[in-house]
């Protein structure tokens, strides 16, 4: 991956980060994961809802496992099997107050969105760690130019938090209005930190990508919290 141009991915500090928003955030979760990894960190991934469980070798069913994987050089998944569906849901809390103690970062997918760029979420969504110090929002930039039907999860709830019809075509202040709004992507962050990834920026055109920038900024954003983030890196 790219360098993360985020101040908290090289300060050295313990830090626990949830993820939310739309589609991209697991791609996101494993990138951050493998480069902390690389660094020599102690790193911790899990779900507060659902995510795939990984075939790569880095589920781990207990401490000591968790252990051994950070003694390798490598990131640790902890959760909760669901041997139906082949997802993990939230580990067992005795398990998470061992591990996060030890851990130097813990990632958590704590949001889903069935793939849509963007969503807004349901009154039980999204499901933040109480103890995450940062919010990590992701929004795909390939929802710009369809419509709420079409590329936002809940779209109902997105056209009334937007006021106007479901079949209305995202533009770029429509998606900034969602990532800023505390009933869409920001709900729940509170006094958390928050970042925004823009995905799949190489999509744009420079000046899409400007205006994006320019909207968020100008609504409060602090443009060193804004990663446009291409396929890819």
């Amino acid at each position: 991956m790219a360098h993360c141009p985020f101040d908290f991915f090289t300060d050295g500090k313990k830090h626990n980060i949830c993820l939310v928003g739309g589609g991209g955030k697991t791609t996101v979760m494993y990138e951050l994961a493998a480069a902390w990894a690389a660094c020599g960190r102690r790193v911790l991934v899990l779900t507060s809802t659902h995510i795939l469980c990984p075939a790569d070798g880095s589920f781990a069913g207990d401490v000591p496992a968790v252990q051994n994987l950070w003694q390798q050089g490598r990131y640790a998944v902890i959760g909760t099997p669901e041997f139906a569906t082949g997802k993990l849901t939230l580990p067992p809390q005795s398990v998470y107050e061992a591990l996060k103690l030890q851990a130097d970062v813990i990632l958590c997918e704590a949001d889903g969105s069935r793939h849509h760029p963007c969503k807004v979420p349901a009154e039980y969504e999204p499901v933040i760690l109480p103890d995450s110090d940062i919010v990590l929002a992701v929004a795909g930039m390939d929802a710009l130019g369809n419509s709420l039907q079409q590329a936002c999860q809940r779209p109902q709830l997105a056209a009334e938090l937007l006021c106007c019809s479901a079949e209305k075509i995202i533009d770029a202040q429509m998606l900034a209005s969602l990532l800023l709004s505390e009933q869409g992507t920001r709900k729940s962050v509170v006094v958390r930190a928050y970042y925004i990834v823009l995905n799949k920026c190489d999509l744009l055109k420079a000046a899409q990508q400007e205006e994006m920038l320019r909207l968020l900024v100008g609504a409060g954003m602090d443009e060193h919290r804004i990663w446009l983030r291409e396929r890819g890196e």
